[in-house]
């Protein structure tokens, strides 16, 4: 949960140093990962942008995802935190599995695909790929199948968790 501090009316705003940014990896049963090819840039990434002053990360996912791709989404965990500290931006990725929805281009998007994990290695540059592999995890794969599944599991995040890896190619 995030909190908003306030600032007394004697106060001046202080102007922002950084802007906040979300994406969903946005992954499937299969284990295809939900990307976009870029309008402005023609890179492909995973689908997100800047965080409203009002919403929550969850609610941006959200927002950002159906609006870019035509795709609902169930918001799991923060996948990752990461800083582009040329342009100031914090970004966000949280894990999310699909939930409704057809595929659709939009104004920021020429394309929309379900990429296999050798898909993203060819498609997408090493700075977007990276979050989008670092994505996978039990929260989609179901139950631990044996005693070695169920132990703990350190994570890219250096936490540890209980449950199975995903036996996905992520």
């Amino acid at each position: 949960m995030l909190h908003r501090m306030s600032h007394s009316a004697h106060e001046t705003q202080p102007r922002p140093l950084h802007s906040v940014s979300v994406a969903g990896a946005v992954i499937r049963d299969d284990g295809r990962l939900l990307a976009i090819r870029r309008a402005d840039n023609g890179t492909w990434e995973l689908p997100g942008g800047v965080l409203e002053l009002s919403e929550s990360p969850e609610a941006g996912v959200r927002r950002e995802v159906l609006e870019e791709t035509g795709i609902q989404v169930e918001v799991g965990e923060l996948s990752g935190v990461y800083k582009n500290t040329a342009r100031g931006i914090v970004a966000l990725v949280l894990r999310c599995k699909p939930s409704a929805g057809t595929e659709r281009t939009s104004d920021e998007s020429t394309a929309v695909a379900w990429l296999t994990p050798e898909e993203v290695a060819e498609r997408m540059s090493e700075v977007f790929s990276e979050p989008a592999r670092g994505t996978a995890s039990a929260s989609w794969c179901g139950p631990p199948q044996t005693a070695a599944e169920a132990a703990p599991v350190q994570h890219r995040s250096g936490t540890p968790s209980s449950g199975a890896e995903c036996r996905s190619p992520w």
